[in-house]
């Protein structure tokens, strides 16, 4: 009888410890791939985002009118004049010449202001050492004399000619904002059947049209807040530089109210040039404090007392990631991605809290760490809804009138 001589088995950690080591080596290389992906990916779109700021701040602007103003809109096409309704065309029409008549006017204000202070710069270019350095006196005759050789070292010429090459920018950026605004007017009926075709389901399309709607309504909340405490307060500064004779005091009133739009810093920033503007005009230490305290007074109330009380909860959104969101924009963007800050980051934090993989990120970014809840469709405001769905109305009603007349007869032929 042939019998095969049987062979003890291998130990099982013989068997598969070679496997299960090659199995942990590739796992680790995935990650190191994968890893490095996402870096050249971030780096990619770092490089996009400066190279292409000036596209890319343009259609960032438009974007945000856009959103301001399809509320309206969508409000204006469902009324009725009579039996007549007015047309959607035509509202768009009208909020689109209403947005190039304002841009277009808010940019001649600003250019002639630019134009004033840089003229008043270079008349007061030669006192404004001897003013500063008498800031610092307090501290002593070496202090004064270095801030002195300081100050006087700065070309000012220089930085007059770069704001004024800046400004001159400031025209064809507003043109290329109204030419987005109007393309995106002119694509907003077809808004909802894309987003269906793009999303694959109308659930999905629904539920991506309820974050946009968010994203929208929290948006135009803010900057509709933000422009009445900013107009008050540019206004109150002008008072002020009015009474005391500033010769700058219209500049020194638009400055307050642009600079109040970027969060946190701007208005320290617009206290800090008011109160320098004063004193190199002016030249007295008495009037200047005078004018630092009540400026500072308007700030404080406008900006840490009336602002929070207006905004409520509507933000939600945590300082210190306010802090660093416009430290990173002002880096990438400069001053314009100091504007746009806080609306990238409402954006930013609605969407990473749809996503259950980013949700830790949104709960960073509110400020009590409830962000918006993945799935809430109630908690939606109704005028947030009717953004989205006031097109979709309007076609619906388009597409059903001239079914009316027909209905009769389907009931005859029914009876």
């Amino acid at each position: 009888m042939n019998q095969s001589p049987h062979r003890p088995p291998a130990p099982r950690h013989m068997q598969t410890g070679p496997i299960r080591t090659g199995m942990v080596k590739t796992s680790q290389m995935e990650r190191v791939q994968t890893g490095a992906l996402i870096i050249i990916a971030l780096a990619v779109v770092l490089f996009l985002l400066v190279q292409a700021r000036f596209l890319l701040i343009s259609l960032a602007t438009a974007i945000v009118l856009f959103s301001l103003t399809s509320d309206a809109i969508n409000f204006i096409a469902r009324q009725r004049i009579g039996p007549f309704r007015i047309p959607n065309t035509l509202a768009t029409i009208t909020a689109l010449l209403l947005i190039s008549a304002g841009m277009l006017t808010l940019t001649s204000i600003i250019l002639s202001q630019i134009n004033t202070v840089l003229t008043t710069t270079l008349n007061y270019a030669a006192s404004l050492p001897r003013a500063v350095a008498a800031m610092f006196a307090w501290l002593g005759e070496d202090v004064e004399t270095s801030v002195f050789n300081t100050v006087s070292s700065i070309n000012v010429g220089s930085y007059l000619s770069t704001a004024a090459g800046g400004a001159g920018n400031l025209m064809s950026a507003t043109v290329l904002v109204i030419l987005f605004v109007g393309f995106l007017f002119a694509e907003r009926i077809w808004f909802s059947t894309k987003l269906v075709a793009l999303a694959g389901n109308e659930e999905q399309a629904e539920r991506v049209s309820r974050i946009i709607a968010t994203i929208i309504h929290r948006v135009n909340y803010y900057l509709l807040v933000k422009t009445g405490v900013s107009a008050i307060t540019g206004v109150m500064v002008w008072g002020v530089a009015t009474f005391f004779q500033l010769d700058l005091a219209v500049a020194l009133g638009i400055l307050t109210f642009v600079l109040n739009y970027i969060p946190n810093i701007g208005s320290i920033v617009a206290t800090i040039l008011v109160a320098l503007v004063a004193f190199v005009e002016i030249g007295e230490p008495g009037p200047t404090a005078a004018i630092f305290a009540t400026v500072t007074v308007i700030q404080f109330i406008n900006g840490s007392v009336i602002d929070p009380m207006l905004m409520g909860r509507a933000l939600r959104l945590s300082s210190f990631g306010i802090i660093i969101n416009l430290a990173f924009w002002g880096a990438v963007w400069g001053v314009p991605g100091m504007f746009l800050s806080v609306p990238i980051m409402v954006a930013m934090m609605i969407i990473f809290s749809q996503i259950p993989e980013l949700r830790s990120l949104a709960i960073l970014l509110s400020r009590e760490g409830l962000p918006e809840q993945e799935e809430a469709p109630h908690a939606v405001d109704p005028m947030s809804e009717s953004i989205e769905g006031a097109d979709s109305t309007d076609r619906n009603e388009n597409e059903a009138q001239p079914q009316q007349p027909d209905a009769p007869q389907k009931e005859d032929d029914a009876a």
